[in-house]
């Protein structure tokens, strides 16, 4: 069973904190979630250094 892990990040587009859960199963994938605040899509990439981490972007920001 993959424990989730609770990350806070801030939408790139609003500039609002919210809090998202990452799954290890996602390590090294990209994935779309709607902002919780202004529900503009932000790519999620999941990466582990010394744990699980989480990086986004707009559909704007170059990668």
């Amino acid at each position: 069973m993959n424990q989730l892990t609770e990350k806070s990040i801030g939408c790139p587009y609003c500039g609002e904190t919210i809090d998202v859960l990452l799954d290890a199963a996602d390590l090294d994938q990209q994935y779309i979630e709607d902002c919780q605040v202004c529900c503009k899509p932000i790519i999620f990439k999941v990466f582990e250094d010394a744990e699980l981490g989480v990086n986004v972007y707009s559909e704007d920001d170059a990668f």
